[in-house]
């Protein structure tokens, strides 16, 4: 007696390579979605604007080696602290620190610095910061600046020099 085999439909195989193709369209789909839905905001449109402007922070970078700025700047989870070593403002004029995230524009901020009795400059944080990081520091006139790449978080002070 021989038996009959089962319909195409209730066997293994043939629906083992149908899915293989299904699969391979689906990622396919999504990956099509993924490179067409995503900006790069990395992008420069004006290439020569954007030298201009490193000409000139370069001049602010220099300007602080100049007056010889020294800062300690310490990170915890709810705030920033900022203490001038050396070349403090004669001012107290609150400073701007611009966080800059390496690859995604969306997480860059902005933070305003203002000073305390002692001379300390200090900013809460909405949230703990992770990751690289890069810092701009400057003041209200914007006649110096400091950059500097940071790794977060970091229990250590961070020495802060143009």
């Amino acid at each position: 007696m021989s038996q009959t085999p089962p319909p195409w439909y209730k066997q293994f195989w043939p629906w083992f390579l149908i899915a293989i193709p299904v699969t391979s369209i689906i990622l396919s789909t999504k990956m099509l979605m993924l490179a067409l839905g995503g900006e790069d905001s990395m992008v420069i449109d004006d290439y020569y604007k954007e030298g201009k402007g490193i000409n000139m922070n370069l001049e602010k970078i220099q300007h602080a080696r100049d007056l010889g700025i020294d800062i300690r700047l310490q990170f915890s989870d709810e705030s920033l602290r900022l203490e001038f070593v050396q070349g403090a403002p004669n001012t107290g004029a609150a400073l701007s620190m611009h966080f800059q995230h390496p690859t995604l524009a969306d997480k860059d901020f902005n933070l305003l610095l203002t000073q305390n009795a002692d001379g300390v400059f200090s900013a809460p944080l909405a949230h703990p910061l992770k990751g690289k990081w890069k810092l701009t520091l400057e003041p209200f006139d914007k006649q110096w600046r400091i950059l500097q790449d940071v790794g977060l978080p970091q229990a250590s002070p961070i020495i802060f020099r143009p």
